[in-house]
């Protein structure tokens, strides 16, 4: 069964067929543990580099279908890339230790990609939601959002309001449970992406 929770044009969500391929680099041929202040280090900083140039240079495209290529694969390897783009095949996975800032410069339009995806390593990775709701409010993309990775059914409500438009559910937990969770709650009180605050929603005798 399918793990891909879509929203359609109206709002109502559904499980459909994921179209799109993840491309994912090789595993680092050492395997390393960084850590700060004598702690493992969950996250990754912003700017800290996602993969090392060996990994990016051994990933394996597919050569058809649509796929989805992490920002750094893109960045070394745009040149082979660009007809995928120009076909509508390619998407973009952002991770949460990258910028949106980082992405639109390397798009005079994000909108001519059909699909941003952002991957969040740690369920408690807040940063996930702050680049949906930048990409959304102040880049201006109007195409799909997918939140992928440690994607839980407790946050997806909430990955609607930061402007996430489909949500690719843990392969270990139910997606059809999770497909649920987008009508926990009736009337958020705060403002959000296409959303405004209650008091303006609602008009009290």
């Amino acid at each position: 069964m399918s793990q891909l929770i879509q929203l359609d044009a109206n709002g109502h969500a559904s499980i459909v067929a994921d179209t799109w391929t993840r491309v994912v680099p090789p595993a680092p041929a050492e395997e390393s543990v960084r850590k700060q202040a004598g702690k493992v280090v969950l996250f990754k900083l912003t700017g800290e580099q996602t993969y090392s140039p060996e990994q990016i240079a051994n990933t394996q495209i597919p050569a058809t279908g649509k796929i989805l290529v992490p920002l750094t694969v893109w960045q070394a390897r745009k040149t082979e890339l660009q007809a995928r783009l120009a076909a509508g095949e390619l998407g973009i996975v952002l991770a949460t230790n990258e910028t949106a800032e980082t992405l639109q410069a390397e798009f005079a339009d994000l909108n001519t990609l059909p699909i941003i995806a952002i991957y969040v390593e740690r369920f408690a990775d807040g940063r996930i939601f702050t680049l949906g709701n930048w990409l959304r409010t102040r880049y201006g993309f109007k195409n799909e959002l997918r939140a992928i990775g440690d994607v839980l059914r407790d946050q997806l409500f909430f990955h609607k309001r930061a402007g996430f438009t489909s949500f690719l559910i843990r392969a270990d937990r139910s997606a059809k449970d999770a497909l649920a969770s987008l009508n926990d709650f009736s009337q958020p009180y705060q403002g959000a992406v296409g959303d405004v605050p209650v008091w303006r929603r609602i008009q009290r005798a």
